[in-house]
């Protein structure tokens, strides 16, 4: 069956560094990135970006592609073809602000920084104007905050490990750190893809997904095949297990945009 659409996350996938889509992991100038973006329109593939960046992010990014739908703040909404749909269960912007404006005053953000002050931050600048999710950096075990807010009496919130980032702390001293994101339980990268998937018409084998974190991979199981990014394994070696024990999961040879390059020519081709 044909490849009809490439669900693809920016940082430490499409991106390398410095956010860059001309470069690799290392600073080294490439093209790969490019390219697979335009392998896609040649083919007539579509792109969908499903990141955990703000929305505007996003949406510029997608009409750089040419394209009309993304996902943004890791699933919490999906656009598509100049609608928003959001998909937080029941939790939408009213007339007391917007989602995340109404987590924030439920006090959950503060209660979490107070209890994880030496593991967790603001991932700042970048926690600012966002629409739904908090965004955060350090070294937490998701389900200990899960089994928390659970406690606390906010279960219908989750946070959500979306990878390693360069970023350091001038409080938080360890050497790695990752991004958070606190959003509604029901939201995820995953049920954005399928949603899309649904309102497309599109099924399992239409299409594929590359990505480089534990959320990205919560995709693998709605789509076709998915392509992990080297780096990834490279900085968390536990991924690779994770991989392993997927049956549609290929842990790519090469990095970044040159890694998303191997995934989607590589099943072009072997769909000729």
């Amino acid at each position: 069956m044909a490849l009809r659409c490439v669900y693809v996350d920016l940082d430490g996938t499409l991106l390398g560094y410095g956010a860059s889509l001309f470069h690799d992991g290392e600073g080294r100038i490439t093209t790969d990135g490019v390219k697979a973006v335009e392998a896609c329109l040649r083919a007539d593939v579509e792109i969908c970006i499903f990141s955990g960046r703000r929305q505007g992010q996003v949406l510029e990014d997608a009409r750089l592609m040419g394209q009309t739908s993304y996902i943004f703040e890791v699933g919490s909404g999906l656009m598509i073809d100049g609608e928003i749909e959001w998909l937080t269960g029941g939790l939408e912007p009213n007339e007391t602000g917007n989602i995340f404006e109404q987590i924030e005053a439920a006090g959950v953000p503060a209660l979490l920084l107070d209890e994880f002050e030496d593991r967790l931050e603001y991932h700042a600048p970048w926690h600012t104007n966002r629409d739904v999710s908090h965004l955060f950096r350090g070294v937490v075990d998701t389900a200990e905050i899960d089994v928390f807010l659970d406690e606390n009496g906010h279960g219908h919130l989750r946070l959500i490990d979306n990878g390693r980032i360069h970023r350091k702390s001038e409080k938080l001293k360890f050497d790695q750190l990752n991004a958070y994101h606190l959003i509604p339980s029901v939201a995820g990268k995953a049920q954005a893809v399928a949603r899309h998937m649904q309102i497309r018409g599109y099924d399992r084998e239409d299409v594929i997904a590359c990505g480089d974190s534990r959320e990205d991979l919560e995709v693998a199981p709605v789509v076709g095949e998915f392509f992990l990014m080297r780096n990834a394994v490279d900085l968390n070696p536990d991924l690779r297990e994770v991989a392993d024990a997927a049956p549609n999961v290929t842990v790519t040879e090469a990095t970044h945009g040159s890694g998303v390059y191997e995934a989607i020519v590589g099943r072009l081709m072997q769909r000729r």
